[in-house]
């Protein structure tokens, strides 16, 4: 039957940073009635039990990173981050000291802080940058110190507080360990793991408060003259994992008679991990007494070493009888669940560590039914350890008051939150005997049992399975949400994901085809799996003007199975003609990346029933489902006429040349045209005078935006090349000097592209403007307009992209723009009439009226406006 549960009471509460205290640094020591706590900042702490009140707070010039208390002398050593050794006066301090508040550290139940007191380098007795660890034992005082060439272990005559060591008065001085990495230049200041310093002692008077080994253990470690000359032992556990000894006695008498260093260290192991704890524990279930009256009841001598390492590896040495009837060393590697923060225990058998999510605690000595195992000789340390986990919160320090009687246990512990708990573990002594079941129920039994494992074996797979998908939607998910952030993030020219679009000419089935082509690239370091899909949009100039255009919209989506970096997709879309022969110029082609949460999340979500506590439907994982995706838009391309003008008189592009026509396209195709001759619009071209539109652009303005893209030649040519220069025939007319061009519209009429050089002599009072005329002829009205828009827009986006650049126009002549203003304002006026008279005329009248009005829509596609 289980024990009771271990009851936490928390004593106070000291302020930590973000994130709960950092293990290593922090230490708890108690004394009687009084606890020294530090948590790793410049503060120490005296927390009085009896009356429950923080009574001291010390205030230390640097991060504290060791305690130690020297109970007779009432004094207090701590070593300060790259200061040295301080020592502290316990006396009672008066109520004069300084009144700050450290910040808001303690937080207390409703209890003021007690006044800071500073503490001066006045107080410093061993000062040192390289200092990592140190120990005091009677008149002794051990410092570790780290150099580039290692570690230094120095021994100095312990001094009085207030008097400062000199370095040259040490009494010993060793190397532990050449091979160290050395400090570097930019090294952080404060290293994650310290050195570990611990005494170990003979049983003998005083030696209550270090490691007590038994005499045997003793001498089989040390040697048989530390056992003669009762000397105590200093043991070091480096951040290298490496375990030594160093024997005082031949550490002081070593500075008046040198040796060999390598004589007075001794090595006993390497946990190749950073040693966080050194103990000694009992492997004998019942208590010794060969220590007489020098040790407090119930602490008799230890006959095992315990070293304990950062990520769980266990090390312990007892001394055992071999057959022969010597004594020998008994080592024992175990591997606890890690990592571990820090630890503690009492010469007793259990040992006490903690580890990021609780305590633990681990018996070297087990119970009776444990020692009846035939895998652990008689006497022997156990073969494997266990531990138990005692429902306390993680500690980064630890600290056992003492043991009761009855096997109850007292720890004190800082916990990651900054909280000073006291910890009562009562233990179960009870040990029951082997149960007797009949044999009867024997075959019962070991059915259920068989059955119970089968269930736990198929839960076990059904939960492994949900695990595998949910880890798998929580990666894709991940990656999807770092693309998001990239493509948000970057500009618009340098985007990691990228899609291009270009329309040209095809032929399909014997007719020509408009064509878009989307070439999608990944230039980053992403992969686009499962769940992305491009998504082409093609909105037509009709559907823009629709009230339901997005309905309107036609949309391709194009799945990506897998596109890794510096991978390609292309995409081809048909845009026209439709199957009435008409292309609605001009058009938007749109593309976007989508990822489908829907698709990714399906299957974590459909594994719910495998769990036993299914995420419930408002749970993170089904709102990101019902949001359906994310759209990442990657950009947007205008096709209109000029980049579909087909220029029968030039000369293809050699990538625009395929296969030679075939005999039946050719024949096929002439008499189609044939046919098409003696149609309305063969008809209005060879009797009507073709429509006509100009716009004026100055040639200031071009020639700076031409030469920012780059395009040489004359002011004309350049202007008609900048104007096809998305036209895949657009080599073509690089290829040749021209100024003037005639091409074919998607719907077959003529447009004729006409760039000149002009000189605008009234509209500034400064002399002319040189502008440049881009005239459109057409015999169809409705390309006409089309191929208008076009140019128009280009001009548009140009003005607006040199004006942000800060241009600077020219002086206007406002009297003549108020007249150009008032001319245009009569021919509207006369539009609205001769549109009167059509619906109320004769037909002699109306072909007169119709007549006229397109004269005055001629003149309005003509203004005497310029572009500046």
């Amino acid at each position: 039957m289980a024990g009771p549960e271990p009851r936490v009471r928390y004593l106070a509460g000291f302020r930590c940073p973000l994130g709960g205290l950092a293990a290593g640094k922090p230490r708890v020591v108690c004394h009687e009635a009084e606890i020294f706590v530090s948590t790793g900042s410049e503060f120490v702490y005296v927390y009085d039990q009896e009356g429950g009140l923080l009574t001291a707070v010390f205030q230390l010039p640097a991060r504290v990173w060791h305690l130690e208390l020297v109970a007779p002398r009432r004094a207090l050593y701590v070593l300060c981050a790259r200061e040295g050794v301080y020592c502290l006066p316990l006396e009672r301090p008066g109520r004069s000291g300084s009144q700050d508040d450290p910040a808001g550290e303690y937080g207390g139940d409703g209890e003021l802080p007690s006044p800071v007191i500073p503490v001066g380098p006045e107080a410093c007795v061993l000062p040192g940058e390289g200092l990592r660890a140190f120990a005091v034992l009677d008149e002794v005082l051990l410092a570790l110190e780290q150099s580039p060439a290692g570690w230094t272990l120095q021994a100095f005559q312990r001094p009085c507080p207030g008097q400062e060591l000199q370095r040259d008065a040490r009494i010993g001085e060793v190397a532990l360990s050449p091979c160290a990495p050395p400090v570097l230049a930019g090294e952080p200041e404060e290293a994650q793991f310290l050195p570990v310093l611990r005494w170990a002692c003979l049983p003998g008077p005083g030696a209550c408060a270090h490691l007590v080994l038994a005499e045997a253990l003793f001498g089989l470690l040390f040697g048989t003259d530390a056992t003669l000359l009762e000397s105590p032992v200093v043991l070091c556990g480096l951040p290298d994992g490496q375990l030594c000894g160093v024997v005082l006695r031949a550490l002081v008498t070593s500075h008046s008679a040198p040796g060999d260093p390598k004589a007075l260290v001794k090595v006993l192991h390497h946990l190749e991990e950073p040693v966080v704890f050194l103990g000694a524990l009992r492997t004998e279930a019942q208590a010794l007494d060969t220590a007489g009256d020098a040790l407090p009841p119930g602490d008799a001598p230890a006959d095992c070493l315990v070293a304990l390492g950062h990520h769980g590896r266990t090390l312990a040495i007892r001394a055992s009888w071999n057959e022969a009837g010597g004594l020998v060393p008994e080592v024992q590697e175990y591997c606890l669940p890690g990592p571990a923060l820090c630890a503690a225990s009492r010469r007793q058998s259990r040992l006490y560590y903690s580890t990021p999510t609780e305590l633990c605690e681990v018996d070297l000595a087990g119970n009776a039914s444990a020692r009846m195992d035939r895998a652990w000789p008689e006497g022997g340390l156990p073969p494997l350890l266990c531990p138990t986990g005692l429902s306390i919160c993680s500690a980064v320090a630890l600290s056992v008051l003492h043991t009761s009687p009855g096997g109850g246990t007292k720890l004190l512990g800082l916990s990651t939150k900054g909280r000073l708990m006291a910890c009562s573990l009562a233990l179960d002594v009870k040990e029951a005997g082997p149960a007797r079941v009949a044999r009867a129920d024997m075959g019962r039994r070991i059915k259920e049992l068989l059955c119970g494992i089968g269930s736990v074996s198929e839960r076990v797979s059904l939960l492994k399975k949900a695990l595998e998908q949910r880890n798998k939607a929580l990666a894709s998910l991940h990656e999807a949400m770092d693309v998001s952030c990239a493509l948000l993030s970057s500009p618009e020219g340098a985007r990691p994901v990228s899609c291009t679009i270009t329309a040209g000419w095809s032929r399909l089935h014997l007719q020509d085809m408009l064509t878009a082509t989307c070439q999608l690239y990944n230039s980053s370091h992403f992969h686009l799996d499962q769940g992305w899909t491009l998504c082409v949009q093609v909105l037509s100039c009709s559907s823009a003007l629709a009230l339901d255009s997005v309905s309107s919209a036609i949309t391709y989506t194009v799945p990506i199975p897998r596109l890794g970096p510096s991978g390609r997709r292309e995409v081809t879309l048909q845009l026209g003609p439709s199957e009435s022969g008409e292309l609605d110029l001009p058009m938007t082609v749109s593309c976007a990346l989508f990822y489908s949460l829907r698709e990714v999340l399906g299957e974590a979500l459909a594994s719910e029933d495998a769990l036993e506590e299914p995420c419930p439907a408002a749970g993170p994982l089904a709102v990101l489902r019902e949001q359906g995706g994310v759209c990442l838009p990657l950009g947007r391309h205008t096709v209109d006429v000029l980049q579909c003008l087909r220029f029968p008189g030039l000369p293809a592009a050699p990538s625009l040349l395929g296969p030679g026509p075939d005999p039946v396209d050719t024949f096929l195709e002439s008499c189609q045209r044939a046919g098409k001759l003696a149609g309305p619009a063969s008809l209005r071209a060879k009797y009507l005078p073709p429509s006509v539109a100009s716009v004026k652009v100055s040639a200031e303005l071009l020639r700076t935006a031409l030469q920012a893209g780059g395009v040489g030649g004359s002011l004309s040519c350049a202007t008609l090349r900048w104007l096809l220069a998305e036209n895949p025939a657009a080599e073509a007319v690089r290829a040749q000097t021209l100024s003037s061009i005639q091409g074919v519209a998607p719907d077959g009429t003529d447009v004729h592209l006409i760039v000149r050089e002009v000189a605008l002599t009234e509209l500034s009072p400064a002399g002319p403007i040189e502008a440049v005329e881009i005239q459109l002829e057409c015999s169809s009205l409705a390309s006409l307009c089309r191929t208008h828009h076009a140019v128009t827009s280009r001009l548009q986006a140009m003005v607006m992209e040199q004006t942000a650049r800060g241009s600077n126009p020219p002086e206007l002549r406002v009297q003549y723009l108020r007249q150009i203003h008032a001319n245009h304002e009569m021919l509207l006026r006369e539009v609205q009439v001769l549109r009167d008279q059509l619906c109320t005329e004769d037909e002699t009248g109306a072909c007169t009226a119709a007549q006229r009005l397109l004269e005055v829509y001629g003149q309005l596609r003509n203004p005497s406006l310029v572009l500046l």
